[in-house]
């Protein structure tokens, strides 16, 4: 790139291995189906199995592990609520430090984790809470800071953005890796000592392909960053010191606009508040469609092998392969992912160049509406396959849980940014997921009922859950009508629909 800013060379390094470090660490805690075949095998928490008369297929009688798998699921759900309600404060620190901050403590976070795995025995079980909480923090963590580096390709952020959440979905992947090769004679400890070792690569990253704060959008010109670049980079101060006076730079000129020029006091700030964000209808029903589909996926991922277990009748080699195919499947997160992108951009690809201001945040606005309904669709029917009690019938189910599941947080992730200020993001993100996880607590007195008064048997919880996520389709009608009210106010202002790019256009926050 001219004038000294980042080359495609460099933007192109930042992508890939962005994409790297999301698919092979930052969502590992997902692939909990996997890891649990490899712990119970090597004894974790067994004291809890109860002999039981139960025969097995061949003849033999069989111990009851409910508790067991009760304490599986503990260990999950605390891992899985922490990886969202921490995001909250993290996301303000995010915000308020910038990336390098946020990177290094999600670096030590996760090295903590893949340690304590590493040094935990049958005897230290315990071990595996604090240890999961820790590495799913740390990804989390780690995904929030990648997915500002959608910000230096354009018209391709939203692509990238949900390509970044798709890789996420992906990595739970990894754990059916470490499965393989723990059946294959490696040991679970030097494995985990190995992803610990691997905290020296996401520091070299940090320091030579990540800025030290943000990355700004739309971008400046010659914009650069990494280790050479001390705070917001020379290229970015040069432009600061050129732009007009009164003129929004690139880090306050939010997606979502704000209220029309000469319409808030001299003394007011720039931009909508966090407040207003947070109160807006279009952010609450935007939780409550996150909250519902989360919770099918957690409580699906976080059961798979008990009720694997269950249809299998205890057949061990069949729960090996349904769960092998399960992680297979989440490989292919990566691959799904940015077919929401697609949605979202497709307004972005015509032969008419997308409008600047207000029009251009209302276009953007509009073609989310249908990536929300397409997302809830292919969570009903993933709901829909996973209530079916054969074995058969779950393969289905593992091919729509990974669409439903990529397209669920990579349209979260975009969303947000599509829909508020960009100086908000980490903040409202963190809040969004913070919120969702304590809706996500829901999952182990789900647990209870199934293993208590349901007897082991799902069936009921899944009917019930079918109709749970069908509250997600009130999100986008709720954006359908912030849309049709914006372009009444926009025509009533005289502002017309078809503006060509660049028009000054009059804008506010959604209700």
């Amino acid at each position: 790139m001219a004038g000294g800013g980042a080359g495609v060379a460099k933007r192109l390094g930042t992508l890939l291995s962005g994409l790297l470090e999301c698919g092979a660490f930052c969502g590992v805690i997902f692939g909990w189906a996997s890891l649990v075949f490899v712990l119970k095998d090597l004894g974790y928490f067994e004291d809890l199995c109860q002999p039981t008369a139960t025969p097995s297929p061949n003849r033999t009688l069989l111990p009851d592990c409910s508790w067991q798998d009760e304490q599986f699921s503990l260990v999950f759900t605390i891992g899985s609520f922490m990886n969202n309600f921490v995001t909250f404060p993290m996301g303000f620190i995010f915000d308020r430090f910038g990336t390098t901050v946020a990177r290094l403590i999600a670096i030590s976070l996760y090295t903590g984790g893949t340690l304590l795995v590493a040094f935990s025995t049958p005897e230290l079980a315990v071990l595996l809470f604090p240890a999961m909480s820790m590495l799913s923090v740390g990804g989390i963590l780690l995904l929030l800071t990648n997915m500002q580096v959608g910000n230096l390709f354009g018209k391709y952020r939203s692509i990238i953005i949900t390509l970044y959440n798709g890789a996420f979905d992906s990595s739970s992947a990894i754990f059916l890796i470490i499965k393989v090769l723990y059946e294959h004679g490696l040991s679970l400890r030097a494995m985990f000592l190995f992803m610990a070792a691997c905290s020296a690569w996401h520091l070299l990253r940090t320091l030579f392909l990540m800025p030290r704060t943000h990355i700004p959008y739309p971008l400046p010109p010659a914009y650069d960053y990494g280790l050479r670049c001390p705070g917001r980079s020379q290229s970015y101060r040069t432009y600061e010191e050129k732009r007009p006076p009164g003129e929004a730079g690139p880090e306050e000129t939010p997606l979502e606009p704000s209220a029309p020029r000469g319409a808030r006091g001299d003394g007011d700030p720039p931009g909508v508040s966090f407040r207003a964000c947070v109160c807006s209808r279009v952010f609450a029903w935007h939780v409550a469609w996150l909250s519902v589909m989360q919770l099918r996926h957690y409580l699906f991922i976080g059961t798979l092998n008990p009720l694997l277990d269950h249809l299998a009748r205890g057949d061990s080699h069949l729960v090996s392969t349904y769960t092998n195919a399960f992680a297979f499947t989440q490989l292919c997160g990566v691959l799904c992912a940015p077919w929401n992108g697609l949605i979202l951009d497709r307004h972005k690809r015509g032969k008419t160049p997308r409008p600047e201001g207000a029009l251009g945040a209302l276009a953007d606005l509009r073609a989310s509406v249908l990536s929300l309904v397409v997302t809830a669709t292919l969570c009903v029917l993933f709901s829909v396959c996973a209530a079916v009690p054969m074995l058969p019938v779950q393969f289905a189910t593992f091919v729509l849980q990974v669409l439903s599941r990529s397209f669920l947080y990579g349209g979260n992730a975009a969303f947000l940014a599509i829909a508020f200020p960009p100086q908000h993001f980490g903040k409202l993100y963190g809040l969004a997921m913070a919120l969702s996880a304590l809706v996500a607590l829901l999952q182990y007195p789900c647990v209870a009922l199934v293993r208590g008064p349901l007897g082991g048997d799902p069936f009921y919880m899944n009917l019930g859950l079918i109709a749970v996520v069908l509250v997600a389709f009130i999100s986008p009608v709720v954006v359908a009508c912030e849309c049709r009210r914006r372009a009444k106010e926009l025509g009533a202002a005289g502002t017309p629909l078809t503006a060509p790019p660049g028009a000054e256009t009059p804008a506010e926050m959604p209700q």
